[in-house]
């Protein structure tokens, strides 16, 4: 998952991040159990990078699924 691109999936008020915002998976925590999110402006300016579960984020991705595929989770 290192290096995924994932959209929260709930609001984060506490650090100006909204449900629907992108960022990208720079480090794993927890042993996989939790992942570092950087949340970067258009011009590559990170703004916000926090720690979060796996339930508050999902992966985005920009080629086809199947609809039987399933997600794919680190638990290193």
């Amino acid at each position: 998952m290192f290096l995924d691109v994932v959209a929260l999936t709930v609001d984060l008020p506490e650090y100006n991040l909204y449900r629907g915002q992108v960022g990208t998976v720079v480090e794993l925590l927890a042993g996989g159990a939790a992942f570092e999110v950087e949340f970067s402006d258009r011009n590559g300016r990170t703004y916000e990078s926090v720690g979060l579960r796996p339930e508050q984020i999902m992966v985005l991705h920009f080629e086809r699924v199947s609809p039987d595929s399933v997600p794919e989770m680190v638990t290193a």
